[in-house]
């Protein structure tokens, strides 16, 4: 288990999303994540950037059937950075 650490960069609504979407699967593509959210690209790429400048997540941009295509993926300080963020949530609200 995280050591319980609330950090305000996840805790903005769309970040703490997007780290949750993240943190089951390997990778999300930008269209999924964003789909999910129901945000714009624009408010996407802002919340990525973010998180990407912490070293929170890796963006991958690969060509799949003749388009580019960007990818999101929580990095390993992402992943202990969200987990201890929910850990500090539950005891917050005492669980």
């Amino acid at each position: 288990m995280s050591k319980a650490c609330f950090d305000s960069l996840i805790h903005a609504h769309n970040r703490l999303q997007i780290c949750a979407l993240l943190h089951p699967v390997s990778e999300l593509e930008f269209s999924v994540v964003k789909a999910q959210l129901e945000v714009s690209d624009s408010v996407l790429s802002k919340h990525v950037k973010a998180l990407e400048q912490a070293n929170y997540i890796s963006v991958a941009k690969r060509v799949s059937l003749s388009r580019p295509r960007t990818w999101l993926s929580l990095t390993e300080l992402g992943e202990a950075a969200y987990l201890g963020h929910v850990a500090a949530l539950r005891e917050i609200v005492g669980l």
